[in-house]
């Protein structure tokens, strides 16, 4: 690096601007140094595959391998609320909104919006809907899969430039001073089992195309030097586009914004040529530092310095007035350690975080998709055996930064100085350093970090080979952890195909997280498992006492199977615990007016309704309660209303044809009746509601195609063919009357009612036929 005492060394970080081969004499030495680590990785990296192309193909094929398991997967754990739930992949839903939604689809500005703002990622789901034709996941895991091919790609051109630095031939073709490091690194990083979130997961796409833009706009950053021709100088507009990229890598996840984190160290070290060592020895000595730095000598770094500290600084400040109301409010549950009253204890707790996702990066083998509610005990004293894992990594950083600073080799300290960087910067939104984060570990966050990781153990692996003669032990070292790698991340990858192969797999990697066994009971009760499921949701209620969700499904349940009591005595608790819990306010009024307890039942939806306003499923139950009470004005309102917030609520239209036809009010049935079709025309159970208020208004014609196309809709439904049998009794057509009653009664021959009606008919049909003869 420029400037310092003989024994440093400057690598050819700069922009040569005449001949390959030109430069000055530590230049030349700076490569031959290089060339001398990366050769030190021959033996495991052959040169037939060294050429860009191939090492290239080498790299995607390797990625490909790694996660096409998962490419025929479901939509599965977020994927149903930021994807299938989220109005805003619909055509209906104006595209300007998603300028004003967050990830799941809530607006930016309600107080329950989880504040993750990623229009440019919702509007890439929004383009596989539109082009796959709905809600096909196959689509959806196709593109997952290519994004990370194509990132592990660009991340070979990345690792070239971290490890090697700048340099241009007279043509402004970059060098890859280091092709086996940067081929290696980027094989580590294609084939790591921590990014199967990201890439089996439909929602990781976030994190993968965050990941895209970061490195593009660090590519973009580096190319800013090789539009000129005089070393130190820069081109402004790749400074700036290079500032847009990150930009829009974090309006497809937050972290993205931390790649001009990684710019200016890169600028610095690489281009500015900072020499801390130099910098420290001269503090010591108490030199004059003005004479020193040759950062200092180069105008352009302050300039772009400050370019980076304005874009960054201006981009979150537009986020955050996005944002409108401040961060978003999580749970203890979501984040304990971010609650603890002792500053000791959070501290330490964080620590720990920082050492299992370190953990994750070294040894991928215990993975699980939520990290959560008792996964990670809380550690409340200094005494806690798992202290030593704090000290172990800090023992590790303060080494690796220690050699980074103060190493004799300058290429040492650059490596390390920027492995260190991409392992670390893009963490710190995740650290809850700056703001609480609404997770405990998630493993979707290291996607970008592995880089670094990947990036200082290929080092490690080089340092190791040029320092020992065993070096085909270093080689099967580095194929075995390939290839166990991949073998693992196609295990994970199939994992994630199925949500019950997802949860199940996580029992055995955190038993003691209550959303797991949640998550469990959820899956099996979807699939009408109700005994399994209680099992797993009293797990949950057991593991974590104040989990409403898990009460209220549990309730849920219980209630479907008549045990009442216990069902009230849970939903209960849950509100007592959550009193703005909405949908277990209603549950509570279910069971309440199951037990004939109509006033509590009523003051149970009147607050579930206080806290969710726009509650149409709510206003339903409530009618029905009022329809008990005989109380038909106030049922017809309160069905009413659940028809404004929810025009296509069948259930709520039906209630009211139903009640208006019992109540002798024909007019304004056929007129709910017409109302409801024109929203929902293909709903049979309307049609047949309607069918039977115009039969009864002698319109015969019009009910007889309505329960026609009803019939057609569900051919085996027994009322359908008996009231239509009694349509044509009335209308006169006794045969059509009675092969409609015969059917009605195959379907259903327990029907009283129908079985009456056959016989009256039966009876007239033969007076008719005495009469005759």
């Amino acid at each position: 690096m420029c400037g310092g005492s003989p024994i440093s060394v400057v690598f050819v970080e700069a922009i040569v601007s005449s001949q390959q081969n030109a430069g000055p004499r530590g230049q030349q030495g700076a490569a031959v140094r290089m060339a001398e680590w990366d050769a030190s990785l021959d033996h495991i990296i052959p040169s037939s595959v060294l050429p860009p192309f191939w090492a290239k193909f080498l790299v995607g094929f390797a990625s490909l391998v790694c996660f096409a398991r998962s490419y025929d997967g479901d939509f599965v754990f977020d994927d149903s609320e930021a994807i299938v739930n989220n109005k805003d992949l619909r055509a209906e839903t104006p595209l300007g909104d998603l300028w004003h939604h967050d990830f799941w689809g809530s607006r930016l500005s309600s107080n329950t919006s989880h504040k993750s703002y990623r229009p440019l990622t919702v509007l890439t789901f929004r383009m596989n809907y539109y082009l796959s034709g709905g809600f096909h996941p196959k689509s959806f895991h196709v593109v997952n899969i290519a994004l990370h091919g194509g990132i592990c790609v660009l991340l070979v051109d990345v690792f070239s430039v971290l490890f090697g630095g700048l340099q241009y031939t007279s043509k402004g073709r970059r060098l890859n001073l280091a092709p086996r490091s940067s081929l290696l690194a980027a094989l580590l990083f294609a084939v790591h089992p921590v990014h199967t979130e990201c890439v089996a997961g439909v929602v990781g796409r976030a994190d993968l195309l965050g990941a895209l833009f970061f490195l593009l706009s660090f590519l973009g950053y580096c190319k800013a030097f090789r539009e000129t021709t005089k070393e130190g100088t820069h081109s402004t507009f790749w400074v700036l586009l290079s500032i847009l990229l990150g930009a829009v890598a974090m309006l497809c996840k937050e972290q993205g914004i931390t790649v001009l984190g990684l710019n200016a160290i890169f600028d610095i070290l690489v281009i500015g040529k900072l020499n801390v060592l130099e910098i420290v020895r001269k503090v010591l000595r108490k030199d004059r530092l003005v004479e020193s730095p040759g950062m200092l000598r180069t105008g352009g770094l302050l300039f772009r310095m400050t370019l980076l500290a304005l874009g960054g600084a201006g981009v979150l400040y537009v986020r955050w007035k996005i944002m409108g109301t401040g961060p978003p409010a999580f749970t203890e549950v979501d984040n304990p350690a971010s609650f603890a009253d002792s500053v000791l204890v959070r501290a330490m707790n964080y620590n720990y975080y920082y050492s299992l996702n370190a953990w994750l990066l070294l040894c991928p083998w215990w993975l699980c998709f939520d990290w959560s509610m008792g996964c990670i005990p809380l550690i409340k004293s200094v005494g806690d055996w798992r202290v030593i894992a704090l000290a172990a990594l800090w023992f590790c950083l303060i080494g690796l930064i220690r050699q980074a600073l103060c190493s004799e080799d300058s290429h040492k300290r650059r490596i390390l100085t920027l492995g260190l960087g991409l392992l670390i910067i893009p963490f710190l939104p995740a650290s809850n350093l700056f703001f609480r984060v609404g997770f405990v570990v998630a493993e979707r966050v290291l996607y970008l970090p592995s880089a670094g990781y990947c990036m200082l153990l290929t080092f490690g692996f080089a340092a190791l080979s040029k320092h020992t003669k065993k070096k085909k032990l270093i080689a099967a070292l580095i194929l075995g952890i390939l290839f166990l790698n991949m073998l693992r991340c196609v295990v994970r990858s199939s994992e994630w195909r199925s949500e019950d192969q997802l949860f199940q797999s996580a029992l055995s990697v955190c038993p003691l997280n209550a959303k797991v066994h949640y998550n469990v009971g959820k899956n099996l009760a979807d699939k009408g498992n109700q005994t399994a499921a209680i099992r797993y949701y009293r797990e949950a209620v057991r593991l974590n006492p104040k989990y409403v969700h898990a009460m209220n499904n549990l309730g849920n349940i219980l209630k479907e199977r008549n045990e009442l009591q216990e069902a009230e005595e849970l939903l209960s608790l849950a509100v007592q615990i959550q009193p703005d819990f909405a949908a277990a306010w209603m549950n509570l009024g279910i069971v309440q007016n199951s037990l004939k307890r109509f006033q509590a039942a009523e003051q149970s939806y009147r607050t579930a309704i206080k806290h969710r306003r726009k509650y149409p499923d709510c206003y339903y139950n409530l009618g029905r309660l009022y329809a008990d009470l005989n109380r038909h004005v106030d049922a017809l309102n309160a069905w009413r209303n659940a028809t404004v917030l929810k025009p296509e609520h069948s259930l709520a239209w039906n209630n009211m044809i139903i009640l208006l036809d019992n109540t002798g009010n024909l007019a304004q049935a056929e007129a709910v009746g017409r109302e409801a079709l024109e929203l929902i025309p293909n709903d049979h159970s309307l049609m047949f509601s309607l069918a039977n208020v115009l039969g009864k208004s002698q319109k015969y014609k019009e009910s007889e195609a309505l329960f026609l196309k009803a019939i057609k809709a569900h051919p085996n439904t027994a009322s359908y063919h008996g009231n239509l049998a009694v349509l044509y009794h009335r209308w006169g057509h006794l045969d059509l009357a009675k092969k409609h009653y015969e059917i009605s009664l195959r379907l259903d021959p327990t029907a009283s009612g129908t079985k009456e009606n056959y016989g009256l008919l039966r009876r007239k049909l033969e007076q008719m036929q005495k009469k005759n003869v």
